[in-house]
């Protein structure tokens, strides 16, 4: 396609304009995902609407109000469920970690430090009269879990719920309004732009539905099978059902987060086991058993599950995804790669609508 000044002038008001757009959602983050949370759930729970709606009494039918609270209900008792299941798990192993004696725990696996330490004595040279690496992780362990930074750990949790109470409330209340009048999110965003591009935006909105859709299916579903799994596994060499699914739970819920999640989730696991190993068994084949299962499961799941959600689900190359994951990453580490992936099949939907006319983003968006 020829370059024309209209053509320049097109694309710098449309960079202008999204440069705009992307300020505000910055600005009013946490409102945005009130509603984009908000948007993912009524997503969720149309289909139960619209199944409660037709229903019908005789001559009363389901008013739209009634079947959109009944679902709204059901998706939060669906949340509550799981939390009753796992918190106590976590406060309980929150608990463990502050009565810890580190010493213990670090003679129980003495001999494989001992071996550690040699191991890098003589391949760095180190001295021995001036390296333990017990007391080095001793004293590690100890500065990171002690009772001023359970403290401050109970302290932030207090922020956490009555930040998670409003978000709570506000999401509920944006939901139950989604979920009540079928298109009002599309609304809001197409009001937002002037009614020449209204049927681009609504395109645009289908399309992310679709794959934001997919690709929150896919992941919830990934991660569920990999807490089970874990779990059964840890079980199955004897390890407590407490200890083994707070494990899983632990590498379900990191591995929402892409690569760098599932490596976070493992190192935690481990230290589970070290603190509570498997009954009969010595702490160092209790970390031996946790490492080599985790391996093999998280192996089949990159190797099986995982191209197929972050590639084939949202339509881009892995390497593409991969790239985009790691400099979502540098800008905003976990949160930013946690996001990466929702928000570059966004951005890449509305740059098809919008900038088809520009090389590169038809080659980017060929596949959508």
């Amino acid at each position: 396609m020829q370059t024309t000044p209209q053509t320049v002038l097109k694309f710098i008001v449309g960079a202008a304009i999204a440069t705009a757009v992307l300020f505000l959602v910055w600005y009013f983050s946490s409102i945005v995902v009130y509603i984009l949370v908000s948007a993912v759930l009524a997503v969720m729970g149309r289909p139960l609407v619209k199944r409660l709606s037709e229903l019908h009494i005789r001559s009363w039918r389901v008013p739209r109000w009634l079947a959109a609270l009944v679902t709204l209900v059901v998706i939060w008792a669906i949340f509550a469920t799981c939390f009753s299941l796992f918190v106590p798990l976590v406060f309980n192993k929150i608990n463990q970690f502050a009565h810890v004696d580190f010493t213990a725990v670090m003679e129980s696996i003495g001999e494989p430090l001992a071996r550690a330490q040699h191991d890098l004595q003589r391949l760095f040279s180190l001295p021995e009269s001036t390296f333990s690496l017990s007391e080095e992780l001793t004293d590690a362990l100890r500065g990171i879990i002690d009772f001023d930074s359970l403290n401050r750990v109970f302290s932030s949790i207090i922020n956490v719920v009555i930040s998670s109470v409003i978000a709570i409330f506000s999401i509920s209340f944006i939901t139950f309004f989604f979920l009540k009048e079928e298109g009002l999110f599309y609304t809001m965003v197409t009001s937002v732009f002037p009614e020449h591009y209204h049927e681009n935006i609504t395109r645009a909105l289908d399309s992310v539905t679709l794959l934001l859709g997919r690709y929150f299916t896919g992941i919830l579903s990934e991660s569920l099978l990999l807490t089970i799994a874990v779990s059964l596994v840890m079980m199955a060499f004897g390890m407590k059902t407490a200890d083994a699914a707070f494990i899983g739970l632990t590498m379900g819920i990191m591995n929402v987060v892409p690569y760098a999640g599932p490596l976070i989730g493992g190192i935690f696991s481990v230290f589970v086991g070290i603190v509570t190993p498997i009954e009969g068994m010595p702490v160092g084949h209790t970390v031996l058993v946790i490492i080599c299962s985790l391996l093999v499961i998280k192996g089949l799941d990159d190797f099986v599950l995982q191209p197929t959600l972050y590639s084939e689900r949202v339509k881009a190359h892995p390497l593409e995804v991969f790239l985009v994951i790691l400099i979502a990453g540098s800008l905003a580490g976990i949160v930013g790669m946690l996001l990466a992936i929702p928000s570059y099949t966004v951005l890449r939907v509305f740059a098809k609508e919008f900038f088809s006319q520009f090389s590169l983003v038809r080659k980017l968006t060929e596949k959508i």
